[in-house]
């Protein structure tokens, strides 16, 4: 009884500690993921290099005071960052032909660099669920952008997942 009791307890607390690792996690990325945006939006406003925004941003303004936090997201920030910079002639022609009717001028710039960061993450980072992708997407616009970006972003990243096949790639690696 008393051994059972405490194996009970023992697998509740490490599920516990498990899952706010999970969350710790996910905030990280998510927190990775604004970083990566703040830094492509000074690269497009900007025309700065993307490699010294990159290394600017950790050392200049807010995300220079250093916190665990930072240190973790950072690799991945910079990774996103630089992949969306260096791969923009691939990923804008996929998001024109889903965007219908919309050129990519036109769109709001955080709603662009939006749009190419999940493109990217769809394309290279196979170990992110589209889902994910897609949710991470609309948190930045709900954060970032306009009320009705939210509708609009959720709408071309669903049409670029099926035409990517990214569900079903998924589930044909086993995953």
């Amino acid at each position: 009884g008393r051994a059972d009791a405490t194996a009970v307890a023992a697998t509740a607390m490490t599920a516990s500690t498990e899952r706010r690792a999970a969350a710790a996690g996910k905030d990280s990325r998510h927190r990775a993921r604004e970083a990566a945006l703040q830094m492509l939006y000074e690269w497009e406003v900007g025309r700065g290099s993307i490699l010294a925004i990159g290394d600017e941003f950790w050392t200049v303004g807010p995300a220079a005071t250093p916190s665990p936090l930072a240190e973790a997201q950072r690799p991945f920030a910079i990774a996103l960052a630089r992949g969306v910079a260096s791969q923009v002639a691939e990923l804008d022609p996929r998001i024109v032909e889903a965007a219908q009717n919309w050129r990519l001028e036109r769109m709001n710039v955080i709603d662009r660099l939006i749009l190419r960061m999940a493109v990217y993450e769809f394309l290279h980072e196979p170990e992110s669920p589209a889902k994910v992708i897609i949710n991470e997407a609309l948190e930045l616009a709900r954060t970032f952008s306009a009320d009705d970006s939210v509708r609009f972003i959720n709408g071309i990243l669903d049409r670029l997942k099926d035409q990517l096949g990214r569900d079903a790639r998924k589930a044909d690696s086993g995953q």
